[in-house]
């Protein structure tokens, strides 16, 4: 997310703000001024009838359609007009229902008398009317274009944001695939040299457990060669059963670490069966294997434990090493975040990769405490 706030993206956004704030302040200024026009409108309506008032006293019915009159010349500004007990004489630009045409003028009636937005009309010593008015459609739709516009802008930085992480995205998956395979090409020749050599030592009167001991790392560098090249394609998923699969991952594993190093597997049930691509997953519990080792200066515990969950798989890989602190609990698994001296901080990108993307599971820090140790978990739906 930091590369999202380059200097030259920083200055986007500084624009893009810039722009929102002076369109907002301007569309509010001229909301302002066309409310106080239009308020400015009303009190000459007012005032004109004031005035015919003044010169027509001895007929009042004509005061009012005179009244009337002035309010008809209106074309945009709601506006009720009442006698002095409220009771509506007259209205203008209101949108009411028909089959409620009653009910919705008290109500607008009684939302502007709330509003307070009346002027009192004086015609005689004893007779008043009131004119209450409210915008016109023309005001309300500018006072909500400066919040539709934000809105937009939002939503295109949204859409930007978005499209950048997709695009970035898309470009590591392409590495992502790019080094993988030249990996597994690089790796195949010497590979497929090794496994004939293999075969002619075989043939020789040489120490048959020696042999079978490169045989097997042979086999492993097979193994690894076609990992890498999974990597990228969509690997092929197969009903397997997990127990077996960690015991030899933690079989393998043991005999890779100090003989300090306990390294246990916990089952709750006999098997469990689940369709998951076997290389790679084995890949990702070798990974974080391989990490709780590094993090245990050549002594200490792992324990794998299995359990199954509301048609869930549960996985968790505990370990007694050093511990992560909380603010690296998610960079752990981006691609080139390390805290050791040598490696390329991949291994826990890879295993993010196989098992959220290949998988549809989860992977993530459970729990970790410096000194005593991390619980990583794996999700996986049957």
């Amino acid at each position: 997310m930091s590369k999202l706030f380059t200097p030259l993206r920083l200055v986007f956004y500084i624009t893009a703000v810039l722009i929102i704030l002076t369109s907002t302040w301007f569309s509010n200024r001229l909301a302002k001024e066309l409310s106080e026009e239009e308020q400015e409108k009303i009190e000459l309506w007012a005032e004109a009838i004031r005035t015919l008032a003044q010169d027509n006293k001895q007929d009042i019915q004509m005061d009012y359609a005179l009244s009337l009159k002035i309010i008809e010349g209106n074309t945009n500004i709601p506006v009720i007009l009442t006698d002095k007990n409220h009771q509506i004489l007259s209205h203008a630009n209101l949108q009411l229902r028909p089959k409620h045409k009653e009910a919705d003028l008290e109500k607008r009636k009684n939302a502007l008398i709330n509003k307070n937005r009346c002027i009192e009309i004086k015609l005689a010593r004893n007779l008043s009317q009131y004119i209450f008015y409210d915008d016109s459609k023309h005001l309300k739709q500018l006072r909500y274009f400066p919040y539709v516009q934000l809105g937009v802008m939002f939503l295109f930085l949204a859409i930007t944001i978005l499209t950048y992480g997709i695009s970035k995205k898309s470009e590591q998956n392409r590495i992502w695939v790019g080094l993988s395979k030249e990996t597994a090409h690089q790796l195949g020749t010497p590979i497929s040299s090794l496994m004939a050599w293999v075969e002619i030592l075989k043939m020789k009167d040489l120490d048959s457990e020696t042999i079978g001991e490169i045989e097997k790392d042979t086999q492993r560098l097979k193994t690894i060669a076609d990992r890498f090249s999974k990597i990228g394609s969509k690997p092929k998923a197969e009903i397997c059963d997990l127990i077996p699969l960690l015991e030899n991952s933690a079989a393998y594993m043991r005999k890779r670490c100090s003989h300090k190093i306990i390294i246990e597997t916990h089952f709750e049930q006999s098997d469990c069966l689940i369709a998951i691509n076997p290389p790679l997953f084995e890949w990702v519990i070798e990974n974080l294997c391989k990490n709780a080792i590094d993090a245990m200066n050549g002594e200490g515990r792992i324990d794998l434990f299995l359990k199954e969950e509301n048609s869930q798989i549960i996985l968790d890989v505990q370990d007694s090493g050093k511990g992560i602190l909380k603010k690296h609990h998610k960079e752990i698994f981006k691609p080139g975040f390390t805290t050791k001296t040598r490696g390329w901080g991949l291994g826990l990108s890879l295993a993010k990769r196989i098992v959220e993307e290949y998988h549809k599971g989860k992977i993530f820090v459970k729990q970790s405490e410096i000194g005593k140790g991390s619980i990583f978990r794996i999700i996986l739906h049957k």
